[in-house]
């Protein structure tokens, strides 16, 4: 394969992973995703991810994700890029996810890695996966790297070998690894675009040449999320780095430690939808809820005098 130009678009600055919201009765709960998209859409972010790892799209079932694509592309700007997460266990599966999504408006989909087999998904696998998935779409693919979850990590080469294909325009990488992110940068063409998987690393990935991120937390922080980005861009390093250090341990609450349940917790404290989550996962306890309440109020994102209804 010889290196030709990227297909054009630009994934530059922020992108929360948006939750899927559901009702007490387990059903999705279309209206509250329009009305948290209303919501974050009055930010300047770049964009959604929609039906990502915060989205609990492992738990829905086609219907249910079909509709939830089409339900917020209706309700996101134009200008605002839709990334669909369309990743799946075959090939064949994930080409014909992702050429839906397409027809439903979504400008990027988001490639989890196929995991299940995980001895099996060497890189030439992977790769092969990933090529024969780009060459099928309609719209540009991005691969999604999330070893916490997958225990599949695709290494640097790999990721190098899939980014020559034109179709194949970026890399969410989830994994944390700032030195392996520094050398996919290296090794990729200058047009692919390296999105950091968590506000925990951030900023050090902007450094180390990300052009934005994917972000649970700015799903409820999203203009610190963007703050920490455009300080960035402005050279004002010290105040970016001081922002980062601050939201680190909100960012922590709503991922390693409370996981999606601490996220949609977060959420109803602030005035979104949270609501809860699908089963098998948990909801959180009453004290749970009272460390994250804390937590968000040493972070300046909830004053002290909240209390979260039982």
């Amino acid at each position: 394969m010889t290196d030709t130009p990227k297909t054009q678009i630009s994934l530059a600055g922020v992108f929360p992973p948006i939750t899927t919201p559901f009702d007490a009765e387990g059903n999705v709960a279309y209206q509250a995703l329009v009305d948290n998209l209303e919501r974050w859409n009055q930010y300047d972010l770049a964009g959604y991810v929609v039906l990502g790892s915060n989205g609990e799209a492992v738990y829905l079932d086609d219907e249910e994700k079909l509709r939830v694509l089409e339900t917020a592309r209706q309700a996101i700007p134009a200008h605002k890029v839709l990334v669909a997460g369309t990743g799946c266990e075959s090939t064949r599966q994930t080409i014909a996810l992702t050429r839906q999504a397409a027809r439903l408006g979504a400008d990027v989909a988001l490639l989890l890695t196929p995991h299940y087999f995980d001895s099996k998904m060497t890189s030439d696998s992977l790769v092969h996966h990933f090529l024969a998935v780009a060459e099928a779409s309609p719209i540009p693919v991005l691969l999604y790297n999330v070893p916490k979850f997958t225990h599949v990590d695709m290494d640097a080469a790999a990721i190098a070998r899939a980014a020559r294909h034109p179709n194949v325009v970026g890399l969410k990488d989830s994994s944390g690894n700032i030195t392996k992110l520094a050398d996919i940068v290296r090794q990729t063409p200058p047009d692919f675009q390296v999105l950091a998987g968590s506000a925990g690393f951030f900023f050090a990935a902007l450094t180390l040449g990300a052009v934005g991120g994917v972000l649970a937390l700015a799903n409820i922080a999203p203009q610190q999320c963007v703050d920490i980005y455009r300080l960035y861009q402005a050279g004002r390093w010290d105040e970016a780095a001081e922002l980062q250090r601050r939201m680190i341990p909100v960012n922590a609450a709503v991922t390693a430690r409370f996981g999606i349940a601490g996220l949609k917790s977060a959420l109803d404290m602030l005035g979104y939808y949270g609501g809860p989550v699908r089963a098998p996962l948990l909801n959180l306890s009453a004290e749970e809820r009272e460390s994250l309440r804390e937590i968000l109020v040493q972070g300046e994102l909830l004053g002290s005098s909240f209390r979260f209804s039982q």
